[in-house]
């Protein structure tokens, strides 16, 4: 079968290696080189599954509700008029209950398990390099309070099977001595063994090579834009450079899946919600952390890339705007140099901001709508690094009519 993968980042290139060796004729298209245009470039780097919570429940409505009243440099919304964002926040605000908070956090937890093994398979069956560091993930809490709270939170996930330990400030300064400057003001953490960081911008380029060699084909010139139909097919996508054609397509443009099937007559509710990052090279004197991590009340995360330190903050609503300042990166660099003061050179960060494509029950959509022959791999979130690599697989069982491996119900276009 001859598919059109739509999108260049991790999920499109990840899903375009499970369609190849399934034997199909496979071509992947975006407007930039992979993993260049969207989240996959500058994203945490974290591979978490015990950190696989759904971002709506009764706390982050009280977070939105406060935001309004007092800033909070790690949340913003412009209030403006925006159809895409009102019809989002409405189904976002019907996820803000209990009983949907452990239906989506469990749904989550499990395709990230799924995800994060699949992923080891790609990488041990394809050599693939990315400073990968399998060492765990530490979620830091400063107060004992804090501590406490996110302890009770984690018994959701530990109930699926999660390992996950509470651990004292001493024990977290043994799993990375470069945070023993913080003794005095750290309580401790949930230690997560089994969780990883990575850099999946090589991931993504590295897997691009392997699927090049499979016979895949790859064009990072492109932009899509429509998809035309014709009853219960897609029938072709018209591009900047001319119209494509194939028996099947898989939509794997993140935040901007909705803006194309929009045409289509398909309610794909998926919103951008900006993030910051910055990465900083880690030169002779430096001691970067020994693992990644979030600081939990600061709403930092960090991850060791190699030679180099990832650190990331803040959610914004603010639409399609991928613009930034230096001004935007204050408060990020601030807290960073702060907690990990000698992880690297501050002076030569490289600052990014992107979108993460984000689905009002944190889950990503998969499967077919009102066209038979289009797939969506879509609406990752924050975690697409994380989920990228068992959607891929999903999606290429879905294809060829295989029963997936997990059941998917909660992950169907809703």
């Amino acid at each position: 079968m001859k598919i059109l993968v739509l999108g260049g980042g991790v999920v499109g290139v990840a899903t375009a290696y499970h369609l190849l060796k399934d034997g199909h004729e496979v071509a992947v298209i975006d407007r930039q080189p992979p993993a260049q245009g969207g989240a996959s470039y500058g994203n945490a780097g974290l591979i978490s599954t015990g950190h696989a919570y759904a971002w709506a429940s009764p706390k982050a409505l009280t977070t939105l509700l406060q935001s309004f009243i007092h800033k909070d440099p790690t949340f913003k919304m412009r209030l403006r008029p925006d159809p895409q964002l009102i019809r989002w926040g409405l189904k976002f605000l019907r996820e803000c209950n209990d009983a949907a908070v452990r239906r989506n956090t469990l749904a989550k937890h499990q395709l990230s398990v799924y995800s994060q093994r699949v992923q080891g398979e790609m990488a041990e069956e394809t050599g693939v390099q990315y400073h990968r560091n399998n060492g765990g993930l530490l979620y830091l809490y400063r107060t004992p309070e804090a501590l406490e709270s996110g302890a009770a939170t984690m018994k959701i996930l530990q109930e699926d099977g999660q390992k996950l330990e509470v651990v004292d400030a001493k024990r977290v300064f043994e799993i990375d001595p470069s945070l023993a400057h913080m003794q005095d003001r750290i309580a401790g953490a949930v230690f997560s063994p089994d969780d990883e960081s990575g850099n999946s911008r090589l991931f993504t380029e590295g897997l691009l090579e392997i699927c090049q060699k499979k016979g895949g084909t790859f064009d990072g010139t492109t932009t899509i834009e429509r998809i035309e139909a014709s009853g219960d097919r897609i029938e072709r996508v018209i591009t900047n450079r001319g119209e494509l054609t194939a028996d099947a397509y898989v939509l794997c443009l993140g935040s901007w899946s909705p803006l194309l099937v929009k045409r289509l007559g398909v309610p794909l509710s998926v919103y951008p919600v900006k993030g910051y990052s910055v990465t900083i090279p880690v030169e002779d004197d430096h001691t970067p952390p020994a693992v990644g991590g979030i600081d939990e009340e600061r709403k930092l995360a960090y991850s060791p890339l190699g030679n180099q330190v990832r650190l990331t903050t803040v959610a914004e609503f603010t639409g399609y705007d991928t613009t930034h300042t230096p001004q935007d990166f204050e408060y990020l660099l601030a807290k960073a140099s702060d907690l990990l003061p000698n992880a690297g050179n501050y002076d030569k960060a490289e600052q990014w901001a992107g979108l993460r494509p984000m689905t009002p029950d944190s889950l990503p959509v998969l499967g077919t709508a009102r066209h038979r022959n289009l797939y969506f791999n879509t609406g990752h979130g924050h975690m697409g690094w994380t989920m990228a690599c068992g959607t891929a697989r999903l999606t290429a069982d879905l294809v060829a009519k295989r029963t997936p491996e997990i059941p998917l119900d909660h992950l169907k276009l809703r």
